[in-house]
Formats: C-alpha cells, structure tokens, sequence
C-alpha cells in the first residue's frame, strides 16, 4: 500500500478501495464482466484475483439482470458483493432487479433481511462514445427508494465514498465519471471511514451558488476562478451523495449567497438538478434574489462525434454563463 496520503489517479484511488475492502472485510467479493484476470474494463480490479483468488474476484456473462440478483442473493446470505457494471447505460436491462428486488429488499421481509451491496458503474461521455454508452443515470437511481447513491468526482472521494458503500448495509449505487478516471488528487489512505452521505462546500463564496457533482463540480470550480476575474465570488457545494442528499447544506449555502445555480451532465429534463431547483424553491424562496437556474445537456442522444459532442455536453462555459445571467 502506498502512503497515507498519496497521490493517485482517480481509478488508482478506486482500486485501493477496493482492495481495503477485501482486505478489510473478509465477507467481501468482487464480480462483474472482465474484472478477474483481464483487471476490469478500465483498470479498476487490475491485481486483485491474482491477490485475492477467484473465490474472491471472478468473471460474469454478460447479463446484469443475472449478476445483480446474483448480488442481492449473496448479500441476503451473509456476504458483502460488489458488483461491477461495466457501463451504467447497461443498468436499464437489470432495473428490475434493482428496483423492484434490491431497493425493497429490507421493506418488502420486514427488517428480516438486509440488501448489503454496492453497485460500481462508470457514466457520462467520453470523446467517441455513443448515444448507448453516455448515458448519466443518476436521476434514475436517485428515484427510487431503498438505494443509495454516491457521485465522486476526485480521487479522495472516489475512495472514502466506495469505503462508505462498502461499510453500509443499505443498497449503494456509485456512479464513476469516466472521463474523471485519470485526474489526479491527494487521497486520505488512512482517513476514517466515513458515514453514508454527507455534501461538502469545496470553495466557499458569498454572490452565488453553484452546486455541481462529478464531473460538473469541477467544471464548476473553473467557472469559480473565471468568475472571480470579473469580482463574482462563487461558492461551490459538492453533494457527493444524492441519495441521501444533504440539503441542509445546499440550503445554508444558498441563504448565504441568494443565488442557485444546478450544473449536472445528464439532460436537462428530469435531470436531479430539478428535483434540487424545487427543494430550494420550497424551503428557500424568501432568501432568493434572482431566479435560479439549471444546467445541463439538451433533451438529445449523445452523438458519437467529438466535434457535436463538444456542443452537446455541458461546459465550463456554459456554467459560467449560467452565473453572469444570475448575477447581472
């Protein structure tokens, strides 16, 4: 093991995770599609089934539905599984599985049985993937009750929240970003685990508020520094998990500054940054001095094409956009 504080890259930061977690845990395995001896699809298993064995670590076919409640069957018994779901646009042909089986596990038997597994998937685009495999689906997973949902975007948090998961007998979905995977950061090898959910003002500002995760919160810190060329002092929440959300923090942050603006990948048009407009504008209305705002990709596929998907996905520029129009 490295140091206890290293700097790695985010799928690094991932894979210390998930090896404190076999090592930490001896009821933990780890399964999914090529994440035995081929190290998984981007890298994350890379060493573990020659560490750890294939009792341990092993492949799956390709059938989410299969493996998914093959997970919930392993967590009901008395093991800790963490499922690797190579794509998230793969979770739609295992949403029964994960809506109606996984999430209403401990409801459904009254108490009896708990549904202790996590759910690793990668989501949002990367420059030539398809409208099949750019999907964000966090709004989705965020719906339903029962799960829980972590949205890391460093390399810190890609390992304190998997840890979180792991430790949790509740349900857990992390959504990765791929396009995070070969960031950098300071990672707290030896910091406490922490307790599911739990946001966290990654720069702190008094004009206006943005709230971002993954990808977005960095993009929004970007925005942060352009925008403070121009003297509009941004703050910036990272929610970390969606499910639970930390509104309390999202809530003081904006009766602070009297300003919103949501910046999420997904498509606009249900996307989670909605349900945190309506929440702010429930609890929140008095402290608002101009209409918040959202952004987020248009109501299309994601194209193939790098060129169109630079106009497609939302942008350090567009968040900074958002903010002069709220301000001015």
């Amino acid at each position: 093991m490295p140091d206890a504080a290293s700097t790695l890259s985010y799928i690094q930061a991932v894979q210390h995770g998930l090896r404190w977690s076999l090592e930490a845990l001896p009821d933990t395995v780890v399964f999914g599609e090529d994440v035995a001896v081929p190290g998984g699809p981007f890298g994350a298993t890379k060493n573990l089934h020659r560490d750890f064995g294939s009792d341990r670590i092993f492949d799956t076919p390709i059938s989410e539905s299969a493996f998914l409640g093959m997970a919930l069957g392993a967590a009901m018994t008395g093991l800790r599984p963490i499922a690797e779901v190579m794509y998230a646009d793969f979770m739609f042909v295992a949403m029964d599985q994960l809506v109606n089986q996984i999430a209403n596990t401990r409801y459904v038997s009254r108490g009896t049985y708990a549904a202790p597994l996590v759910i690793r998937t990668q989501q949002g685009y990367s420059p030539g993937s398809c409208a099949q495999h750019s999907h964000s689906i966090e709004a989705y997973i965020a719906h339903t009750p029962g799960l829980r949902l972590a949205v890391p975007s460093t390399a810190d948090d890609a390992y304190q929240l998997l840890r979180a998961a792991v430790a949790s007998d509740d349900p857990v979905v992390i959504a990765e970003a791929r396009m995070l995977y070969p960031t950098k950061g300071e990672v707290r090898l030896d910091a406490p685990i922490e307790r599911v959910g739990g946001g966290r003002i990654v720069r702190e500002g008094a004009d206006v508020t943005i709230v971002a995760w993954s990808r977005m919160a960095l993009a929004a810190l970007e925005a942060a520094e352009q925008l403070a060329t121009e003297g509009i002092d941004v703050e910036v929440v990272d929610p970390r998990w969606l499910a639970p959300l930390d509104f309390p923090l999202i809530a003081a942050s904006v009766r602070k500054t009297g300003r919103l603006v949501v910046a999420h990948e997904a498509n606009l048009t249900g996307g989670f940054g909605a349900e945190i407009a309506a929440r702010v504008a429930d609890e929140c209305f008095g402290d608002l001095r101009a209409p918040l705002l959202r952004v987020g990709a248009p109501n299309v596929p994601t194209p193939a094409a790098p060129a169109l998907q630079n106009v497609v996905i939302p942008s350090t520029a567009d968040v900074v956009a958002a903010v002069q129009r709220v301000v001015r």
